[in-house]
């Protein structure tokens, strides 16, 4: 383990100090294209990573780089404007930095959200999926090393990263709005290069929905920590091989652009609904 407990501890006293009393209850990290809901928080405190000791730069398109604390339907929330990747350079252990700290101010309860790509034949660019599961092989992980007990057990339980009365809310919330909501197995791949075809095909046959490179470590770290979490996953795309088409960043900004409302109010009412525990 590169930090210690006390790495966390100073991180999250300095953001103590910006928030005068405000206790965030809810967790949000924002992925590629969805940063922009962060706007709707009330009261907003915004603290930029970069002058949080142990944050790391955000520099992946459409990640802003900052935490924006506030009210958002009616729950204190801390959201997460932008995510570290391990393709950028960093440490699982670096990725996770932020739950953790986020974790020691309070928040119990991550919706986490990113744009992948559909390898489910049934599934369209443009699609809200709800992650109930995930597959990751490599072998890095942010538990890997020295275990820091004021966070979790050193061989933590993995049978509910995704909460299961999370989802219940989220299945009736997209129900009362109309929202159509695929659900379905996330597959972690490192990145930055997109999966070749051989790869999804490979994916389909052991189970895998969708793939993408962010998420499963925060996942990891969280649950962890003892915080109940909740996935939604943007289809941006055809995971490779599915159309013949090449494929892009741009095609995961714009899908993001034409969801973001639809995102938005699902999020939204995800948030009022969660009883904080």
């Amino acid at each position: 383990m590169r930090y210690t407990f006390e790495d966390y501890q100073t991180a999250a006293d300095l953001i103590k100090d910006r928030l005068q009393g405000f206790v965030p209850e809810i967790a949000l990290v924002l992925g590629s294209g969805l940063g922009d809901m962060a706007d709707q928080a009330e009261d907003p405190t915004i603290v930029p990573y970069g002058e949080i000791p142990g944050f790391s730069v955000s520099t992946a398109p459409g990640h802003k780089g900052r935490l924006v604390f506030g009210t958002l339907a009616g729950k204190n929330v801390a959201i997460m404007q932008g995510r570290f990747h391990a393709y950028e350079g960093y440490s699982f252990e670096e990725v996770c930095f932020p739950l953790r700290v986020l974790r020691l101010l309070g928040c119990s309860t991550l919706i986490i959200t990113n744009a992948s790509g559909g390898v489910n034949l049934n599934y369209r660019a443009g699609d809200i999926c709800m992650i109930t599961d995930h597959i990751k092989f490599f072998m890095d992980s942010p538990l890997r090393g020295r275990n820091i007990p004021e966070f979790g057990v050193r061989f933590p339980d993995s049978t509910h990263l995704y909460t299961p009365r999370l989802q219940e809310i989220a299945r009736t919330v997209a129900i009362e709005q109309g929202l159509p909501l695929q659900e379905g197995v996330y597959m972690y791949f490192p990145g930055p290069s997109y999966e070749t075809p051989a790869e999804i095909r490979a994916i389909r046959i052991l189970g895998g929905d969708l793939v993408g490179m962010s998420t499963v470590p925060e996942v990891i770290a969280a649950a962890h920590a003892g915080m109940e979490v909740l996935g939604f996953s943007l289809v941006s795309n055809a995971a490779a091989g599915i159309t013949g088409q090449a494929l892009s960043e741009q095609e995961v900004l714009d899908a993001a652009a034409e969801a973001k409302e639809r995102f938005s109010r699902l999020i939204s009412g995800c948030v009022e609904r969660i009883s904080v525990q």
